[in-house]
């Protein structure tokens, strides 16, 4: 190759890794809501994220808010809450959610693999069991994690009309997360498990992540 075309070379290598560290973070953590009648939050939500939750919800028009979310990984057996999923649904209800508005749907044990997955297959069964039969539903989850928790949902609920919610993580600025341990961590975690999810998952398989 000529040093005119490794000079070329050079430049679309970096204009592609410059395409890819500013466009990380916005593809994996889409907000692209629907109005939909239910709104379902990953119970694993910090409280400052459970706040905006709970002003998503007054706001809107949503008949529930539902929260999923497998067994506590500290305090579990101090907790009387014991899945974060009611965790979250004590803390909505603290917050000024009606009691009577929410619903949990948590995971009773703790999944090797695809855990995303399973927390959703626990809200279908859940609507199963209360008649709940929503065109379509809402989605909140947190900063890159939005893009696989979508899919997940979209892969269980194929019949209903799914949006995303991406709330703004606070451990790292988002818009340079490159600068942050705390955004390259998460960033390249949540990128890989989204390419897994999206390449190699099948619903079908029994074991869980």
């Amino acid at each position: 190759m000529t040093p005119l075309g490794w000079g070329i070379a050079a430049i679309g290598l970096g204009v592609t890794l410059l395409s890819l560290v500013l466009f990380a973070y916005p593809f994996l953590a889409p907000t692209q809501p629907v109005a939909g009648e239910i709104l379902v939050v990953e119970g694993w939500l910090p409280d400052y994220a459970l706040e905006k939750v709970k002003n998503r919800f007054a706001n809107g028009q949503y008949k529930l808010v539902v929260t999923t979310g497998g067994l506590l990984t500290t305090g579990h057996h101090l907790s009387r809450y014991k899945t974060w999923a009611r965790l979250a649904a004590s803390t909505l209800n603290a917050k000024g959610v009606p009691l009577e508005k929410i619903v949990s749907a948590p995971s009773m044990f703790i999944p090797k693999r695809d855990r995303t997955y399973n927390s959703v297959l626990e809200v279908k069964k859940k609507f199963n069991e209360m008649g709940l039969a929503p065109a379509s539903i809402d989605v909140v989850s947190l900063g890159a994690h939005s893009r696989r928790t979508w899919l997940m949902f979209e892969s269980v609920f194929t019949s209903v009309q799914v949006g995303i919610v991406a709330l703004q993580p606070r451990e790292y600025d988002t818009t340079r997360w490159w600068v942050s341990s705390a955004g390259v961590r998460n960033i390249i975690s949540e990128a890989v498990a989204y390419l897994y999810a999206r390449l190699i998952f099948s619903p079908d398989d029994p074991t869980e992540s």
